[in-house]
């Protein structure tokens, strides 16, 4: 039987983070082959307030607080290949100059910064306002501007069609963007490291020991998915808004003001659809009932677009982030696995210690 782990993850350049409970790590793969593990301590704002962990309340807290550990773990897993990349430049560099005739004087060395510590809590909420904004504005300004030109065109004046056609126009946009950035060349890579993060945690929870070949064989498709999660956004959001469409909100003849206040209000009830599709996927990622893993389906072959297979060495990345947050031994021997030993410390581990057949036993 399927048991939920309730561990997390996401895809990083070159790398895989997971999160359990309040702990994250991050690994990634240097070039000589060693994966660096960073394991670091969170704790959620509901520890404090714990009115903001109520159903309903909690999926947009917990967006939020997914979106700075990402935005994080995002930054160090670039910092850290940007440091790899300078490492491979000053050692070609060194192999090819001839040995300098004199001495070289001695300088003194720079403070060296870890990966990642660069950016201020300033920059990071910056950038997930930024994030936000181009978000809404794009999946779901830009739906309501494309939809009021369409029903202006075409006379409609059906709630329930005008909120379907907003809501394809919004998945259309989103299938297109992801289609879009799958073209970059570190993006396919992201994927690919998205699909080792599925194939570890898939294993887990099918009670399997988690090795490379055990994960290997593992789906890549997860219930839990944020891709899953953004598409119950979109779902719910039909269904809500056409309830809206219902109340005459505005009935002037400017186009502009009912763009607006249209767009306005869907704001307003962003909060209420992202808490909805939260709950639901926390109830299908806990559940094996039928009708659940039906209803979860379309979230599922979603994921055909944000995961790639990927190779044994990608898949080495995520066993070690999952090992650096939870005990999978004895998950699978019935215990909740939440017991790591071991402080939120750096932490590396060679491609020795972890063979491809037999990675974490």
């Amino acid at each position: 039987m399927r048991r939920n782990s309730g561990i997390g993850g996401q895809a990083v350049l070159e790398g895989v983070m997971m999160r359990n409970k309040n702990r994250y790590a991050v690994s990634c793969r240097r070039s000589d082959g060693e994966i660096i593990t960073d394991v670091k301590e969170t704790h959620s704002i509901t520890e404090k307030l714990p009115f903001l962990g109520w159903p309903f309340i909690r999926g947009t807290v917990n967006l939020i607080e997914s979106m700075v550990i990402g935005i994080k773990t995002l930054t160090y897993s670039a910092d850290f290949i940007e440091d790899e990349e300078e490492k491979a430049k000053v050692t070609a560099a060194e192999a090819g100059e001839p040995a300098p005739e004199k001495p070289a004087k001695k300088q003194k060395p720079e403070k060296q910064q870890k990966p990642g510590e660069g950016m201020t809590t300033g920059m990071i909420f910056g950038t997930i306002a930024l994030s936000l904004l181009l978000t809404i504005g794009l999946f779901f300004f830009l739906p309501v501007l494309v939809t009021e030109g369409v029903t202006a065109l075409t006379g409609w004046d059906s709630a329930l069609a005008t909120s379907i056609v907003e809501g394809f126009v919004r998945i259309a946009i989103f299938v297109g963007y992801v289609c879009l950035i799958s073209l970059m060349p570190d993006i396919k890579r992201v994927y690919r490291y998205h699909g080792a993060e599925h194939k570890s945690i898939n294993c887990v929870e099918n009670g399997l020991p988690l090795t490379v070949e055990n994960a290997r064989n593992s789906s890549k498709e997860h219930k839990r998915c944020g891709t899953s999660f953004l598409l119950f956004v979109m779902v719910v959001s039909i269904l809500v808004f056409s309830i809206v469409n219902c109340f005459t909100l505005y009935d002037g003849d400017s186009i502009i003001m009912k763009v607006l206040i249209r767009f306005g209000v869907r704001l307003l009830l962003l909060p209420l659809v992202a808490g909805i599709s939260y709950e639901f996927l926390k109830l299908a990622g806990r559940s094996n009932n039928k009708i659940v893993d039906i209803l979860s389906r379309p979230g599922m072959w979603m994921q055909a677009l944000t995961t790639k297979e990927p190779d044994d060495s990608m898949i080495e990345c995520a066993i070690a982030s999952v090992e650096a947050v939870f005990d999978w031994k004895a998950f699978i021997n019935g215990e909740s696995g939440d017991d790591v030993s071991g402080s939120a410390e750096n932490s590396s581990r060679s491609t020795e210690e972890c063979g491809r057949s037999e990675c974490g036993i």
